[in-house]
């Protein structure tokens, strides 16, 4: 463990922007992080895991303390289920076929998508009816303060649509270091409500579906519509899909009634972001070498040397006309630093 200055971020964030760290330190165990702000009191701490979910507008001027704590067990079994332990710095799509590899359903939908174990509770993240919240059982975290480590189990996280309570009420008190999830061993329960992953099946006439060929069919989808960031710099979504009541969507439909739109609750609709940017124009639009991906209008892209400040500016114009056209506000999913 060994702090290094003025450490170069630009391979530790999917964007591919070129920051820089005052000063940077990986860890590899719960040991090494609690000697870190044991040691290092009084500097600053900027938390880094897989950067898949954050765009750099700016060098960080703090300790960037890595989280790279590796490692993934089975806790407890019975005949039906299973509980998986992945340690934070786990990449997470390795984790997912990890437990499809021992055969255990639940996460399967939620293939290929960026960034590590231990920021999945944070964002709650999810793909294709699934989300996190559906087999999180509990988190291990550590407590910044304290230095002690607290458990979290489903009701404290407090989940919503791309929320939970480390993104609100204990946002920068905690580290999680762990998750555990509940899967099924038998009687997977499949998802295939999607009309993405229905077609992607009936291409490949699959009609009954293992957990491993919806995987599949996933992994397809999200590489058909999705740049990988080794080869185009991006942060998947970089914008969440409004929910809006559905008395302020009714007079925003009547205008425009091709619009798309899910029912949430009773009250409540989901408005697909991608489909009221790619209305507007932006898909495949490039501004230098910032851009909007060409399949995926919901994509932000860096073409090669843009800034985390010229992307940023090319979300808020996106922003400005989405609100201007529709009425509707659309607000980033990752995090702006």
């Amino acid at each position: 463990m060994q702090l290094q200055a003025n450490f170069p971020l630009l391979t530790f964030n999917t964007f591919g922007i070129a920051a820089q760290a005052k000063q940077f330190v990986s860890v590899e165990t719960v040991d090494e992080l609690r000697d870190v702000f044991i040691q290092y009191p009084n500097e600053p701490k900027f938390i880094l895991g897989g950067g898949s979910n954050m765009l750099l507008t700016k060098n960080i001027e703090a300790l960037v303390v890595h989280l790279n704590i590796k490692g993934k067990e089975i806790v407890s079994e019975t005949e039906n289920e299973v509980v998986v332990r992945g340690m934070a710095g786990e990449n997470w799509h390795e984790f997912v076929l990890w437990t499809l590899s021992q055969n255990y359903g639940g996460l399967e939908n939620m293939s290929l998508i960026p960034g590590n174990v231990g920021t999945t509770p944070v964002q709650n993240i999810g793909a294709y009816g699934k989300e996190i919240k559906d087999n999180f059982v509990s988190c291990l975290a550590f407590d910044r303060s304290t230095h002690e480590l607290k458990t979290f189990n489903r009701d404290d996280c407090a989940f919503g649509y791309r929320e939970s309570i480390f993104k609100n009420k204990v946002k920068d008190q905690y580290i999680i270091v762990s998750v555990d999830f509940c899967l099924s061993k038998t009687n997977h329960q499949i998802n295939t409500a999607y009309g993405d992953i229905q077609a992607e099946l009936a291409k490949n006439e699959i009609t009954n579906p293992s957990i491993q060929e919806v995987s599949k069919a996933v992994i397809a989808i999200r590489q058909s519509k999705l740049p990988d960031p080794k080869e185009l710099g991006n942060s998947g979504s970089f914008f969440k899909n409004p929910v809006i009541s559905k008395a302020e969507f009714a007079p925003i439909h009547q205008k425009f009634p091709d619009m798309k739109y899910f029912e949430v609750s009773p009250t409540e609709v989901k408005v697909p972001a991608g489909w009221l940017i790619e209305q507007c124009g932006f898909k495949g639009q490039r501004f230098g070498d910032a851009g909007i991906h060409k399949n995926q209008a919901l994509v932000l892209v860096n073409y090669g040397q843009a800034t985390g400040q010229e992307i940023l500016e090319v979300a808020q114009k996106i922003q400005a006309t989405v609100l201007e056209t529709f009425g509707i506000s659309i607000e980033a999913e990752v995090n702006i630093i």
